[in-house]
């Protein structure tokens, strides 16, 4: 069920109404939460809810074990998360290897079949998997103590951030599960801010440039100019940004409506002057996840140059593997890789930021460029379709562009863009102005609008599929 349909707003209405008819009790809260959450995964599969339930109950008895046996808490942690990872590379990745091996036995003449086996895989489990590994990181580092197990199967399965995100700290989240005094609503004027952002974002303008501009020139971009193929890229990089930043104002808006806060996933991705800039901008909740788990880990800095680049490196191919079991999205993590190295070579011969300190606007735009190519590998799953692309764009600068009207309106949003940096505030503080009991109608109005503007249908969330 989409968190966009009818459907589920007039369900989140109703649980509404029963969660605050609760709210002297937070233990009662916490229970409508979690079945509430486990119905929302079960409606996508039955199977799925007793996968999290397992998954659960297992993570949780590692984290026992990591208290109750300091002396072995390293071995108990390391256990821990390696049941993780292989949960997750059962159900994510095991076609995905599964085939690349064959080929290889192949190749080498190896006589051995591997067996088919068709797996589906449990919504929101990569982050379900990393609040996981959160949870048994900070428990062995003592940053809190073992949750009580139902606190700890919420914590999983909250619903407005299993499906896509944004991944949540143990230690940040486990706390507000675990409040004795009565929750209240916070902000309201910023949640249902963010709740008409979201709509406007992904059913409005997210869907109109993937409608008019993504899906034509994407389906046979050989028909096409350079200036329509640029157009395509610079589009599907406002698409990409419009649905998963506007998936997060969704769920950001609905965790505090019920009492709860997610962290901050995006701030202003496209005014980054370079690739680091990129990734402590857009995904925040990943980057800095891959960051503290796995390039921190590895060594980060601390261990010279070269490793450091390879950490680097590293780091970046298990994220492009994190979005999805294909080689497209392995390349798509190795390109922003190699950006990185490269950016961190140049800061070491030419000194550090050298370009953006000489020249901000280049360095944006060169930024902005490198980043919408490579989203060209995150949206083909088949190399040769990406190939097709980039043979498009280097061979049809004589065919009559039909986007060219497009592309001085994408270059209009792109330069404009910072003046919105504070949009969000001013709306707040726009509402804040108007009477209560005119703010229904505002709201109805402002949706009817969006909705009768938008294409018809109920649009996905890209990232729901990672």
């Amino acid at each position: 069920m989409s968190y966009l349909s009818i459907e589920f707003g007039l369900l989140f209405i109703a649980f509404f109404a029963l969660y605050w008819g609760c709210y002297r009790s937070p233990k009662i809260q916490n229970i409508l939460l979690l079945v509430a959450s486990y119905l929302v995964v079960g409606s996508y599969s039955w199977q799925f809810s007793l996968i999290l339930f397992i998954y659960t109950c297992v993570i949780y008895l590692f984290s026992v074990m990591i208290v109750a046996s300091e002396h072995h808490a390293k071995r108990w942690l390391a256990f821990g998360i390696c049941v993780s990872v292989l949960n997750l590379a059962l159900f994510k990745y095991f076609d995905f290897f599964r085939y690349e091996l064959q080929d290889l036995l192949d190749l080498l003449n190896v006589s051995v079949s591997l067996p088919v086996m068709t797996v589906l895989i449990p919504i929101g489990i990569s982050f379900y998997t990393f609040h996981s590994v959160s949870y048994l990181v900070s428990v062995k580092k003592k940053e809190l103590a073992v949750a009580k197990f139902w606190d700890f199967a919420l914590f999983l399965s909250f619903f407005p951030s299993i499906i896509a995100g944004p991944i949540n700290r143990a230690k940040d989240f486990l706390p507000q599960i675990n409040v004795t005094q009565p929750r209240e609503i916070l902000e309201p004027f910023r949640a249902f801010t963010l709740l008409i952002l979201a709509v406007t974002k992904v059913y409005c303008l997210g869907g109109l440039i993937s409608e008019h501009w993504v899906t034509p020139i994407f389906a046979n971009p050989l028909e096409f100019s350079v200036i329509d193929l640029l157009v395509g890229l610079y589009a599907y990089a406002m698409h990409i940004y419009l649905n998963f930043s506007g998936y997060t104002d969704l769920v950001t808006g609905m965790a505090l409506l019920l009492g709860f806060r997610l962290p901050i996933n995006f701030n202003l991705p496209y005014l980054a002057l370079n690739l680091r800039d990129f990734w402590s901008r857009w995904h925040i909740s990943l980057s800095s996840w891959i960051r503290d788990y796995i390039y921190i880990p590895l060594g980060g800095n601390r261990r010279g140059f070269i490793r450091t680049q390879i950490n680097v490196i590293l780091a970046m191919l298990l994220s492009g593997l994190w979005h999805g079991a294909g080689l497209n999205f392995i390349i798509w993590g190795a390109c922003h890789g190699i950006g990185i190295v490269v950016l961190n070579i140049g800061d070491c011969y030419l000194g550090k930021n050298w370009l953006t300190l000489r020249s901000p606007i280049v360095a944006r735009l060169l930024t902005w460029h490198y980043v919408c190519f490579t989203w060209l590998f995150f949206y083909f799953d088949s190399m040769s379709d990406a190939l097709d692309y980039l043979t498009a764009l280097l061979n049809s600068f004589w065919i009559e562009p039909q986007y060219a009207g497009a592309f001085l309106i994408i270059a209009f949003i792109y330069f404009s863009y910072p003046i919105f940096k504070n949009f969000t505030e001013w709306f707040i503080i726009q509402l804040t102005k108007i009477p209560h009991s005119y703010l229904p109608l505002v709201f109805i109005f402002i949706l009817w609008l969006v909705i009768y503007t938008a294409p018809s249908g109920v649009p996905n969330f890209i990232y729901a599929n990672f």
